[in-house]
């Protein structure tokens, strides 16, 4: 029986039970949990090419198929989106595949998505959500859910393809899934998939308001879209009272789907109007903004570990004194573990692995830092432990075996484990383990940052200069947050071939996440600051004597906010810096 069919018959109690039954055996639940997706998948040719033939436990599996990342997958993601329909990494033929927001050397990244994805995206949706209405009971209100969905698209084999939020925004089941969990959106399904973000902001909001009464939680993917969507608040507010008096919307939606939409909902409401303008002229800086406009609001939810921490700041003020919710983990490729224990800070939060939505293995990091964070790393042949073999305290690598055709497939995320719910662990997401850069939903690795100052330092070439030596930072101090480069250069160059260079960096980065939040000013202009010569120098004999080895230094390629010794040395001797234009 599929997740969809159940969906009207949501159980708290019985999704509690059930949450308790897989975590109190996790062990043998991942043993079913292998087994079932390798009988499903039995014919898929990746797994026949290794040799499997039908072997589904997992002492074989583990013996024949061996760890991979993206690039050993490729070519067979690549024959998927060409069209061929055969039975390549599953059983089934995949017919729509997620872009990721990472980028692989300059290429979005594809994985599969499947039906059996959008089932364990309800598995974890319910179980978080049973968790939450314990603790935060919510009765037949609305959701204010600052979502959008961007396009779905063809490949040129006619593969479907958009983000994982997008597969799951626009599967049938998920407008089901949100009213059985009482969760239903506010705004008309035109505002979700609406071509503009700013227009679908706007509505949202609007919508919101029109509802405030029925508000129950203020949600999205993302802690930082909810960030951005109070920061417009105190931009448009008048204009949403405008409209809301008068009954017409804003001439600035032109979007015809969207203002049809909106028109069904706005009728002429003066009373509203200027109750809104009353409570928003009665806050101090907008504190306490949220349950000001929304007084049933119970709570806020969204993702709020890894890198939207340092949103939490913002958000508290806008929340007042709600509690801030933080929602599940996962990734383009796949759920991972759920939040149990919502009365937890976000930051102190951990996720609960559950063991019937994939087969899960995790590396020791101990295993992998021994290759000096080499990229070569790969290289090694690590062994992971299974999930209920993994020790409190320590911080491995995740390694995912999904429905949808990825199999042994190593994340890149490092967790910590920090305790056990039974016998399933709890893990806090650490970071990347090749992430640098990331302010937002952008992604950006050592080596996109080496290939973004490869492609601005070839302007310098033609000056007969080069970079000396560069290194990256993310300054949160002034808000939206942006990407600083630093770099040391071999003499003097212009200001116009420097600015040019600026601009050339912000260009570079060529991630969706980064790109797309760049346009709409979520990313504030990367900035380019020039330091004098012998300033790596000078972080070289830091490092050195702090006890470091000469023939083991390697300049960090991104100081850290918590780095203030390397930090200090670099913005002493800053002689220059430019700010980008590429996005004006």
């Amino acid at each position: 029986m599929k997740m969809l069919d159940k969906v009207e018959e949501f159980n708290m109690e019985r999704v509690i039970e059930e949450f308790e039954r897989v975590t109190k055996d996790a062990e043998s639940i991942q043993r079913e949990t292998l087994e079932r997706i390798l009988e499903d998948n039995a014919s898929a040719e990746y797994l026949l090419s290794l040799g499997l033939n039908g072997r589904t436990d997992p002492e074989s599996f583990k013996a024949f198929v061996p760890l991979v990342t993206h690039k050993e997958l490729e070519p067979y993601i690549n024959r998927i989106l060409d069209g061929d329909a055969s039975s390549i990494l599953t059983g089934k033929p995949i017919t729509t595949m997620s872009l990721s927001s990472g980028t692989t050397q300059g290429k979005p990244k594809y994985v599969p998505w499947n039906d059996e994805l959008f089932d364990t995206t309800l598995q974890i949706y319910h179980t978080s959500f049973a968790f939450r209405n314990r603790e935060f009971p919510i009765n037949n209100g609305k959701a204010l859910n600052l979502i959008y969905s961007s396009k779905q698209f063809k490949t040129k084999g006619g593969v479907l393809a958009g983000t994982a939020t997008t597969n799951v925004f626009r599967n049938p089941g998920f407008r089901l899934a949100m009213k059985a969990i009482q969760s239903p959106c506010c705004s008309p399904d035109e505002v979700i998939f609406g071509p503009d973000f700013h227009q679908s902001l706007y509505c949202h909001l609007l919508c919101g308001l029109i509802l405030r009464e029925e508000v129950q939680l203020v949600s999205s993917t993302f802690a930082h879209s909810i960030v951005y969507a109070f920061r417009t608040f105190e931009q448009v507010w008048e204009e949403l009272c405008v409209d809301i008096r008068e009954g017409v919307l804003n001439s600035k939606v032109t979007v015809p789907s969207i203002r049809t939409a909106m028109s069904k909902l706005l009728k002429p409401d003066p009373e509203l109007a200027n109750l809104i303008h009353q409570k928003c002229m009665g806050l101090s800086n907008w504190y306490g903004l949220i349950p000001e406009l929304f007084p049933n609001v119970k709570y806020v939810y969204g993702i709020m570990t890894g890198s939207m921490e340092p949103y939490l700041k913002k958000l508290r003020h806008y929340a007042g004194e709600l509690p801030l919710l933080t929602s599940d983990y996962g990734s383009s490729e796949g759920w991972i573990g759920t939040n149990v224990k919502p009365r937890v800070p976000p930051e102190l939060a951990t996720y609960t692995v559950l063991p019937q939505i994939g087969y899960f293995e995790f590396i020791p990091l101990s295993v992998l830092e021994g290759a000096k964070g080499d990229a070569s790393f790969l290289c090694m042949d690590p062994k992971p432990v299974g999930l209920t073999e993994v020790k409190v305290g320590e911080e491995y690598e995740i390694v995912i075996t999904n429905p949808a055709g990825l199999y042994r497939y190593r994340l890149g995320d490092v967790v910590k484990v920090m305790g056990f719910h039974n016998s399933a662990p709890e893990v806090k997401f650490v970071r990347r383990s090749n992430l640098l850069l990331t302010i937002n939903i952008d992604k950006n690795t050592e080596k996109d940052l080496q290939l973004a100052v490869e492609a601005a330092s070839q302007l310098l070439a033609e000056e007969k200069l080069e970079v000396v030596d560069y290194t990256s930072h993310i300054d949160l101090s002034i808000e939206p947050g942006h990407y600083v480069i630093f770099w040391e250069i071999s003499g003097e160059a212009s200001e116009e071939v420097l600015g040019e260079c600026c601009n050339c960096l912000d260009k570079s980065f060529i991630d969706a996440g980064y790109t797309s939040s760049r346009k709409v000013n979520c990313i504030g202009a990367l900035e380019l600051r020039v330091v004098r010569r012998g300033t790596f120098q000078k972080i070289l004999e830091h490092f050195l004597a702090l006890g470091a080895a000469v023939s083991q230094f390697k300049t960090p390629r991104c100081v850290g906010p918590t780095n203030t010794g390397v930090l200090q040395i670099l913005n002493e001797n800053v002689v220059k810096n430019y700010l980008s234009s590429a996005f004006n």
